[in-house]
């Protein structure tokens, strides 16, 4: 990636994210070694989470694993590195600096994340959702705290440059309200809230502060969700069920966030992201397109924009480097394991306030296990 960006390009890019931190010549520090658990047919290896480290002068990747052998001998060609079949294995014998944790499934999360934080490694990357429930989060946050441990999660949009830009834009006034939307595909309503609603929460925290209560529903085909529409969830996220769900947060900075996911009722034109919504106008956050941050209707630009911003975000290169930036500076991660936990609360949040009847749920919530595991 640097190759494609020039030096001068790379740090305005840096600085209009707020990510402080020094672009080090490889050869001045000792290359940080990286280990990367993927784990194919079981979540693979995330948006990139195992080549984004070859990016990096500061990096070198020394090992991965992978439980199955194709995928394994696959991961291997891509990389050129030594394989294991089992991750533990692989943590032992390598020691790595860095644990790239890059399968999407999450209920495998808890036990890698656990594991790398035990080898001893110093820095760890993660692929969202961040984990299945707030008791899974506590423990992660716990090890982390105990071991002095810098967890990042690949919510990748938290750091570009044109968000804190769009956080507080003048031009729209007061801020008076946040609307977000999953991808309301095939995945409308649990799932989408998991794999889609965990980069809308992030972001919407990052703008408004700590959630401080919810209230929610979920339905199916118009009636409240009950224990026997519930299945196994896709990815590892637990039990599923509806196709609509709707959720209000109430927000620490005084801005409600209003959450909904309907089955097939997505588009291009209204779609997956945040809105701002103010006195005077509205911008439109778009994850993972460009520009990220947009005026409507006029759909003037707001913030960096353009090919030299997002190639650093979509690659993870930013995200990478602020983690590496934070084991040497002895800092948080600008999105770290506990800004996880707080997506992961606000989603179960919403399950949590459904299983209640729709009743207000508060934060921290009092139910650290999956709510929907409870639902009568």
């Amino acid at each position: 990636m640097m190759a494609r960006m020039n030096r001068r390009q790379f740090i305005a890019v840096a600085a209009t994210s707020g990510i402080a931190f020094a672009i080090r010549a490889a050869s001045n520090e000792r290359k940080l070694r990286v280990a990367v658990i993927g784990h194919t047919g079981r979540g693979n290896y995330g948006h990139g989470l195992d080549t984004m480290w070859l990016c990096l002068p500061e990096t070198e990747i020394v090992a991965v694993a992978d439980a199955d052998p194709k995928g394994l001998a696959a991961a291997q060609k891509r990389l050129s590195v030594k394989g294991f079949a089992d991750y533990r294995a692989m943590l032992a014998e390598t020691k790595p600096d860095i644990v790239s944790i890059a399968l999407r499934h999450i209920d495998q999360h808890r036990d890698m994340a656990l594991a790398a934080i035990a080898s001893g490694a110093r820095g760890i990357y993660m692929e969202k959702p961040f984990c299945r429930t707030p008791a899974e989060a506590d423990e992660i946050v716990a090890a982390c705290g105990r071991r002095n441990v810098k967890l990042a999660l690949a919510h990748r949009n938290r750091y570009h440059p044109a968000l804190p830009v769009a956080a507080k834009d003048a031009a729209i006034g007061e801020l008076r309200e946040l609307r977000g939307r999953g991808k309301e595909d095939e995945r409308g309503g649990v799932l989408d809230l998991w794999v889609l609603g965990s980069h809308v929460f992030n972001l919407a925290h990052f703008v408004a502060g700590k959630p401080l209560a919810c209230t929610a529903k979920l339905l199916q085909d118009g009636r409240p969700v009950t224990r026997a529409d519930l299945q196994e969830g896709a990815e590892g996220v637990g039990p599923v069920g509806g196709n609509e769900l709707h959720a209000r947060f109430e927000m620490e900075r005084g801005v409600p966030l209003v959450f909904k996911s309907v089955r097939r009722a997505g588009s291009k034109a209204d779609g997956f992201g945040l809105q701002l919504v103010g006195t005077k106008g509205t911008i439109d956050l778009r994850v993972d397109e460009d520009p990220f941050a947009r005026r409507i209707p006029s759909q003037e630009p707001v913030g960096p924009a353009g090919a030299d911003v997002v190639k650093p975000v979509a690659s993870h290169e930013l995200a990478a480097r602020d983690l590496i930036a934070a084991m040497r500076e002895d800092r948080a991660p600008l999105c770290d394991a506990k800004a996880g936990r707080v997506t992961v609360e606000m989603i179960c949040a919403v399950l949590e306030s459904h299983r209640l009847g729709g009743r207000p749920v508060t934060f921290p919530l009092a139910t650290r296990q999956n709510p929907l595991t409870l639902l009568s």
